[in-house]
């Protein structure tokens, strides 16, 4: 099993943050500084800054926080700002996919590395909605570039849907996850984005959810959620 898919299943940290720890050499396998997609078999001794794993045997939390601008969505304790300590839950959780520091809206949190597991592997399959409030009037020009897809990072980004919902604010529905996607889809067409909401992951939606207010997923929601990842192939 890949470490990183190995600490994350404990409910430790999330894939992504097991690459960081991977990164500033703070994971051992056997005795020795575990490099990037390093293996782990049943028998083998891994440490993280020389202490074992803490498996978290909790009951499974799933949690919807609308995040406010400023937070970061790392586990990372030294990050001022980081979400884990802006939520004080009472245990162990981290984000599920990212939510860059200057937007804000709908980010899911967990203790249950399975599923961290399932949407990171989904991450370019399933539906993530947003508002947008740009710094200039959206043509039907601008509708049509962004829906066709933008050339940016040195590729261009997958089709994907556009309504205008006022004279500087439009919806998008993206089933990709590329780094600071929107932000760099509207500078490459000449916009700037002044306010950035996240409304929707899949099911999940902010339900009238106050800025920096969470809530514990419905059993309903969960449900519908865990049957759409298992059909994402």
């Amino acid at each position: 099993m890949l470490i990183n898919k190995y600490i994350s299943e404990t409910g430790f940290c999330s894939r992504r943050e097991t690459n960081r720890l991977i990164a500033a050499g703070r994971i051992t396998i056997n005795g020795r500084v575990c490099e990037k997609g390093a293996e782990v078999e049943p028998h083998d001794v891994v440490l993280i800054d020389g202490n074992q794993i803490p498996r978290n045997d909790s009951e499974p939390v799933y949690i919807a926080l609308n995040k406010p601008i400023g937070i970061v969505c790392t586990a990372a304790e030294h990050v001022e700002g980081n979400i884990i300590q802006y939520m004080n839950y009472p245990s162990r959780i981290f984000a599920i996919g990212r939510l860059d520091k200057a937007s804000e809206g709908l980010i899911l949190l967990t203790n249950d590395g399975g599923i961290v597991n399932k949407m990171m592997r989904s991450e370019h399959n399933h539906d993530k909605e947003y508002v947008v409030t740009v710094d200039k009037p959206v043509p039907d020009e601008f509708v049509k570039s962004m829906s066709k897809g933008v050339e940016i990072l040195d590729v261009v980004t997958k089709p994907c849907e556009v309504y205008r919902q006022s004279d500087n604010v439009f919806r998008i529905i993206l089933t990709q996850g590329l780094n600071l996607q929107i932000r760099r889809m509207c500078k490459a067409l000449g916009y700037r984005v002044l306010k950035l909401e996240r409304v929707r992951i899949m099911n999940i939606t902010l339900d009238q959810l106050e800025r920096g207010q969470w809530r514990h997923l419905q059993q309903e929601e969960l449900e519908i959620l865990m049957s759409q990842l298992n059909e994402i192939k």
